[in-house]
């Protein structure tokens, strides 16, 4: 039933779905229903969601904690049951911005819905880098460990 009420996801749909400017509302769940398979299984460099109710809380828990976010899509490439989306995304906790820049890698089941999303990003470098202190700290250890 699903996969003849769902559009099928291409790069257009794909750039739509990964953008959100500062300013406007995020997906509702609906949205989220309309293009995510139920037992999605969603993981990024904080956590891991099973389940579309938690992929949806996820979203929602980011969308509360920060002041704003924004979500800019970039290269789509899009290949049999994979697409990968590359991005920047920019969130405003307590008057600093946050930036950044990743990609996206979707699995798309036999119906046309997304069955697994990974998030690869660096969480680490902008997160704290912009604060105070712990920036200079952040700075040293990539200099150190990882130039």
């Amino acid at each position: 039933m699903n996969a003849v009420l769902t559009p099928p996801l291409t790069e257009e749909t794909l750039k739509a779905l990964f953008t959100k400017p500062y300013g406007a509302p995020g997906p509702s769940a609906e949205q989220w229903r309309a293009v995510y398979d139920e037992s999605v299984h969603f993981q990024d460099p904080t956590q891991e969601k099973q389940g579309i109710e938690a992929y949806i809380a996820a979203q929602e828990g980011l969308m509360r904690r920060c002041d704003d976010v924004f979500l800019e899509p970039g290269a789509v490439a899009l290949s049999g049951e994979t697409a990968f989306v590359e991005w920047t995304m920019g969130l405003k906790i307590k008057g600093i911005e946050f930036v950044y820049p990743g990609t996206t890698r979707l699995r798309i089941g036999t119906d046309g819905m997304i069955v697994e999303h990974r998030d690869y990003f660096d969480f680490v470098g902008p997160t704290f880098e912009p604060v105070p202190v712990v920036g200079g700290f952040v700075r040293w250890l990539y200099r150190r460990f990882v130039a």
